[in-house]
């Protein structure tokens, strides 16, 4: 069944690996530690554990790299009983620090899509994370000036989408969503009546993923790129 997107006035746009590469460098970091504290558990473990860490601490810290970081010393602490050294620590912080000052890396035809999009319609950022690091993110990204809204969320659940959708004082019916994680980008935006595009990227993180059947019957478009967007809007 064809999608109709007559009806849309503005686009949302997730950030982290929807316009520039994010997910990479945690994964990255997660190899970094796992090597840092190999001495007390195996990769593989420390990987797991370090999952069930961050779950754990996300009411208390949300996403992105701060929170991360502290979830990282904290396992560091556990899995040595507290025998942890001031240097491996350091060298934690430092993980954190590096990944902060990353530079930005937009994935392919963003500036292009931004550009051509915005010609015909409102654009707005929706993301989640650290508000100071989202902001330092899209002003390194030189893309702010195509955006009339920018919105860091603390969570991307039904409410926080529909609160979004009155401040902004549009119809759900108005509003596409284009984003690469299922659970944040897609399933809350069908289900309060908005549009979804899905652009996957290449590694996931694992609390965003989703199950088949909480996909099931439900109608949004999955693209390979964002170039492939133009096509569908057309």
């Amino acid at each position: 069944m064809e999608i109709d997107y007559s009806n849309i006035k503005v686009i949302g746009f997730d950030a982290d690996d929807t316009l520039w590469v994010n997910e990479t460098y945690f994964r990255e970091a997660e190899e970094e530690v796992g090597h840092l504290l190999s001495h007390y558990e195996t990769p593989n473990k420390i990987d797991q554990e370090l999952f069930k860490m961050e779950i754990k601490n996300l009411p208390t810290y949300g996403y992105g790299v701060k929170g991360f970081v502290l979830s990282m010393i904290e396992l560091a602490i556990e899995l040595s009983n507290g025998s942890v050294s001031n240097e491996i620590i350091g060298k934690i912080l430092d993980i954190g620090k590096n990944m902060i000052n990353k530079p930005i890396e937009l994935l392919d035809g963003v500036d292009e899509v931004l550009k051509a999009l915005s010609k015909d319609y409102k654009l707005i950022v929706a993301t989640k994370g650290d508000l100071l690091d989202q902001e330092r993110k899209l002003e390194k990204s030189g893309l702010l000036d195509y955006f009339h809204h920018i919105e860091v969320l603390s969570e991307k659940q039904e409410s926080n989408y529909q609160k979004l959708l009155n401040h902004l004082d549009i119809k759900p019916s108005e509003f596409l969503m284009i984003g690469n994680s299922l659970k944040s980008d897609i399933l809350p935006l069908i289900n309060i009546g908005a549009e979804a595009i899905h652009v996957p990227f290449h590694t996931t993180w694992q609390h965003e993923k989703v199950s088949k059947t909480e996909t099931e019957g439900l109608e949004y478009k999955t693209v390979e790129s964002l170039k492939d967007i133009l096509s569908v809007l057309r």
